[in-house]
């Protein structure tokens, strides 16, 4: 079971036609519980990363968030979500994100359209379980102004808008997708099969133990 976090900033409604697509089973919540009993989290997002981090706060998901983490389990940030896995953001004001993952989000000054709306490639910057099936090169869906200044063992795959911006990035369990998955068509698709995958495999690995 899949848990996607509801904490009022996520896509919710499409990311769970992606999921009912690939045949995976999920459940929207906010309670600690279902989190920590599921096999895998998505955490989505849209709008601003101080507003996420508050709301996150309020309904007490951080440290859950944290656990799921440090369990082992796989987390999967979309968008925003994925930009709330860093260790901060210079959105509006200084904010602490969740500290999974090493970089600070930074916004995109680049002598272009913002935000960075639309398909764009997605290159492979080394192998991973999330390009399975996915050929190097393959457009993506973006809709972002801020992007995660990492380091590049961080970074899976990426696009270049002006700046290099990490498309894909995982260390360890943890998991995010600059771009929307769920309105890339067939790549994304794939995309979230393969995060299926992952979870299979992990929860594989828990009944060995």
């Amino acid at each position: 079971m899949i848990a996607i976090v509801d904490y009022g900033m996520g896509n919710i409604r499409s990311v769970e036609q992606a999921l009912r697509h690939i045949g995976a089973e999920y459940i929207v919540t906010d309670e600690a519980e279902a989190f920590l009993n599921s096999d895998g989290v998505i955490l989505p997002g849209v709008g601003a990363f101080p507003r996420a981090m508050r709301c996150l706060e309020e309904k007490g998901l951080i440290s859950v968030l944290k656990q799921v983490a440090i369990a082992g389990k796989p987390l999967f940030g979309i968008c925003l979500g994925m930009q709330l896995l860093f260790e901060e953001s210079e959105e509006i004001e200084k904010t602490k994100g969740l500290g999974l993952l090493p970089g600070t989000v930074r916004k995109l000054d680049v002598p272009y359209k913002i935000p960075h709306m639309g398909w764009n490639q997605l290159q492979k910057k080394k192998e991973h379980p999330l390009w399975n099936e996915i050929e190097d090169g393959a457009f993506v869906y973006y809709v972002h102004s801020y992007y995660a200044q990492c380091p590049n063992d961080v970074v899976v795959g990426d696009s270049e808008y002006g700046v290099f911006v990490p498309g894909i990035v995982s260390r360890g369990n943890v998991f995010g997708a600059q771009f929307h998955p769920e309105k890339s068509g067939e790549i994304g698709i794939q995309i979230l099969r393969n995060f299926k995958e992952v979870i299979e495999t992990w929860k594989s690995s828990q009944l060995s133990i």
